[in-house]
C-alpha cells in the first residue's frame, strides 16, 4: 500500500478538482493532515489502515494535551474523517476507522442562534418607508430565508434572481454554484425593494449587483454587518450576532422542523456532511425538550 503522504495528495487533489473547495479550506485540510502524518510517523506508522481508530484517538488527545482548545480539536477530526471517508470510498479501507469517532465535547461552537421571535423582531426593524430600509429589509429576510453566507448575499447580481421560481443563484466557498428557493416572504420585501428603493439608490445609473450602496457600488459584508448589529440593537436583541447567526439560525429551525440532513446539507453548500453535523446536537437538544415536555414520563 502506497505512504501515508501519497494518500494525502491524492487526497487534497480530489477536494480541489472534485470539490472545488476554496484555496483557504485547502491549505486548513493540508495543514492538518501533514501534523496527523506527522504524528503516525513519530508512532512508527507510514500507512494508512482500517484499524487506525487507536491513531487517530491517540492523536486527538495529543492535541487536547498540547492545548488545543476543543473547537480547533474538532477542525481537526473534521478533516481526518473527510480523510478517511474518502479512502473508504475509493476502497483503499475496507471500512472507515474514523467514522465512529464523536467530536470533542464543546468542539466547533455555534454562535447564538435567533428564536422565532427574535428573528420576526429583527426582519420588522428596518424602517419600510425609507429607501434604505426597503433594502436592508430585503436583505436580512433573504438571509435568513436562504442561510447564505454574507459574501454571497452581497455578490448576488440581478441575473441570479429568478423571479417567477423564487429561487437565487449563488456561489459558495471555491466558486461551487448552487440554487436555493427564497420563499414567499423574501420575495415580497425583494419585489418591494426592487420596485421602490433600487432605482433611488442608484440614481438611474446602471449596476449588476442586486444590494447597492452609493455609485452603483455593492454594499460590502462589513457595510451589512454594521447595519446588521444596528437592527438587533433596535430589535432589544441584547445577543452578540454577526451575519452567520442568520444562517445558523436557518439550519436550526430547519433541522427542528424535521428537514433531512443532507436537504440542509445542500442549503449551505456544504461539500462534506461532516461539516453540517455540527448541527445535530442542538436537533437533538430539541428534541429532548419535546419529550420531557409532552410525555408523560418525560
Amino acid at each position: 500500500m502506497a505512504s501515508v503522504d501519497v494518500h494525502i495528495d491524492v487526497f487534497l487533489n480530489y477536494i480541489l478538482v472534485e470539490k472545488g473547495l476554496s484555496e483557504k479550506t485547502l491549505e486548513s485540510y493540508s495543514r492538518d493532515l501533514t501534523r496527523y502524518a506527522s504524528f503516525m510517523s513519530e508512532n512508527g506508522i507510514s500507512q494508512v489502515s482500517a484499524e487506525d481508530t487507536y491513531i487517530i484517538l491517540k492523536h486527538m488527545i495529543t492535541l487536547r494535551d498540547q492545548g488545543l482548545s476543543p473547537r480547533s480539536r474538532a477542525r481537526h477530526l473534521v478533516t481526518i474523517r473527510s480523510f478517511y471517508a474518502f479512502l473508504y470510498k475509493e476502497k483503499t479501507l475496507s471500512r472507515d476507522p474514523a467514522k465512529l469517532i464523536d467530536m470533542p465535547k464543546s468542539g466547533l461552537k455555534l454562535p447564538d442562534t435567533l428564536n422565532l421571535s427574535e428573528i420576526t423582531a429583527l426582519i420588522d426593524a428596518p424602517d419600510m418607508t425609507s429607501h434604505r430600509g426597503l433594502r436592508d429589509a430585503a436583505m436580512i429576510e433573504l438571509l435568513y430565508a436562504t442561510g447564505l453566507r454574507v459574501s454571497e448575499l452581497v455578490s448576488i447580481k440581478m441575473n441570479d434572481i429568478n423571479r417567477d421560481a423564487s429561487f437565487v443563484r449563488v456561489f459558495g466557498k471555491g466558486s461551487k454554484e448552487r440554487v436555493v428557493p427564497m420563499g414567499q416572504y423574501a420575495m415580497e420585501k425583494i419585489e418591494l425593494y426592487l420596485t421602490y428603493a433600487r432605482p433611488y439608490l442608484l440614481k438611474n445609473k446602471p449596476s449588476e449587483y442586486m444590494f447597492v450602496a452609493r455609485q452603483d457600488k455593492p454594499l460590502t459584508r462589513q457595510g451589512f454587518w454594521k447595519l446588521l448589529n444596528r437592527y438587533a440593537l433596535k430589535a432589544g436583541i441584547m445577543k452578540n450576532i454577526s451575519p452567520h447567526t442568520l444562517r445558523h439560525s436557518f439550519a436550526t429551525h430547519l433541522l427542528e422542523g424535521g428537514a433531512d440532513l443532507r436537504v440542509v446539507q445542500t442549503l449551505l453548500g456544504h461539500s462534506d456532511i461532516s461539516t453540517t453535523q455540527i448541527y445535530t446536537h442542538i436537533t437533538r437538544d430539541h428534541l429532548k425538550k419535546i419529550h420531557a415536555r409532552f410525555h408523560p414520563r418525560g
